[in-house]
């Protein structure tokens, strides 16, 4: 009877992932291009997705500066920010 070695000392939990043939296909390519397991990529990959998707820190010096920015941003900074700049309110 095989018995799997488990990784209960390292931290980690098996997870199946559903990807595409095409998907599957360039993550291996991608992780024998840089030889590494295809686990290593996912790891790796997802640990970099989700710090871009994370709040932003509280103690970042710009958003700290209330003569620079003061409060919750407007939802619609990005697409409006010409009238929040410039508007005088007229």
């Amino acid at each position: 009877m095989a018995v799997m070695a488990t990784r209960s000392d390292s931290g980690m939990r098996r997870t199946t992932v559903m990807l595409s043939t095409d998907l599957r296909r360039r993550a291996h390519a991608a992780a024998r291009k840089r030889n590494v397991s295809l686990g290593t990529l996912v790891r790796e990959s997802l640990d970099a997705a989700l710090l871009t998707w994370e709040a932003p820190r509280e103690d970042d010096p710009l958003l700290s500066d209330h003569a620079v920015y003061e409060g919750r941003a407007p939802r619609d900074l990005a697409k409006a920010h010409d009238r929040y700049l410039y508007d005088d309110g007229a």
